[in-house]
């Protein structure tokens, strides 16, 4: 059994393999670098296989989607800890040791991630995960360095090592025997939130998040599906109900999801009118796909609290973290 496995998904992501996984060859010497190609239809196994003899490349049979790709590709990977990764990703040198180490000395804890920054504005926290993730009272996630599309310029402010409620899909490294023992991803979910129902699964089963920023890495974000795609809106509706009705008590579903329906029509009215109007039906069709959605309930439940996210930053004004988090 390796101790580190560096598992990169890819799909179509010829691109980014070129650019970014020398990288990650590189900077990762401590580790097993895996490919597992999501049934690509670009050149992007033909290129592992001539130029990249060093990576185990894992080939399946049809695109599984985020969650279900990283289940069966992780199902053949022996390791200790798996270090999840998106092909989008530029890695630093010694960005492994500092979140190999910490699960070594912080049993408690199950995962945790670097401190992600913005490829493009690098001086930038990236969207997808920043310093570390959290989720307010009505499951709308955020960040120490992201609250909505607010992204904050990085001066060190979030540099301190924290525990928090999830752990970005784009970068992070999970015990293997964790990860397995709360069933993995939901596979359901095909793509996005699947990490936040993981981390949220692992909480409820007692385990710690963390995020560690002496290590760093930069995201590209969007390679997959767009921020402009429905699609993408479309998931992130339906999962995100999906989540919250399999992870909160039904004593506080009973209230808070006649209260999440009502504003994600207006988010949806919003998309309308800032974006198209499929954004809008993408919405409706979240809302209906979760009503007839099958949901498997975690069976224990841990106290959450958190911020009402949507009064600090609509209403009070407060558009970071810090401003945030001291009304909690």
């Amino acid at each position: 059994m390796a101790k580190v496995a560096v598992v990169i998904l890819n799909y179509n992501g010829e691109k980014y393999l070129r650019e970014f996984l020398p990288g990650v060859i590189q900077h990762s010497p401590e580790a097993e670098i895996v490919v597992a190609d999501n049934c690509s239809s670009d050149g992007s196994l033909q290129l592992i296989k001539s130029q990249f003899s060093s990576v185990t490349l894992l080939e399946l049979t049809e695109n599984h989607g985020y969650a279900g790709g990283y289940n069966e590709a992780l199902k053949q990977v022996d390791a200790q800890y798996y270090l999840l990764l998106n092909s989008d990703v530029e890695v630093t040198a010694h960005w492994l040791n500092p979140l190999i180490s910490y699960l070594d000395s912080n049993p408690e804890f199950a995962a945790v991630q670097p401190k992600i920054l913005d490829h493009k504005k690098r001086e930038y926290f990236e969207y997808a995960g920043a310093s570390g993730g959290y989720l307010d009272c009505f499951g709308y996630p955020y960040c120490r360095g992201r609250v909505f599309d607010t992204l904050e310029k990085d001066t060190g402010q979030y540099d301190n090592i924290a525990e928090v409620f999830w752990c970005s899909g784009a970068c992070f490294l999970v015990r293997s025997k964790a990860f397995h023992e709360v069933g993995g991803f939901d596979a359901s979910f095909f793509a996005h939130m699947e990490e936040i129902d993981l981390c949220w699964r692992l909480y409820n089963s007692g385990h710690k998040s963390a995020c560690n920023p002496k290590s760093v890495i930069y995201h590209v974000g969007g390679g997959t599906l767009n921020k402009t795609s429905p699609k993408k809106t479309y998931l992130n509706f339906r999962n995100n109900l999906i989540m919250l009705a399999k992870n909160e008590p039904a004593s506080k579903l009973f209230y808070l999801l006649p209260v999440r329906f009502l504003l994600d029509l207006l988010a949806g009215l919003k998309f309308w009118k800032d974006q198209s109007f499929d954004h809008f039906t993408a919405v409706i069709k979240a809302q209906i796909n979760f009503i007839g959605h099958k949901k498997t309930r975690t069976r224990t439940f841990r106290q959450r609290k958190d911020v009402k996210l949507i009064i600090e930053y609509y209403l009070k004004r407060r558009k970071t973290f810090q401003e945030i988090k001291n009304t909690k």
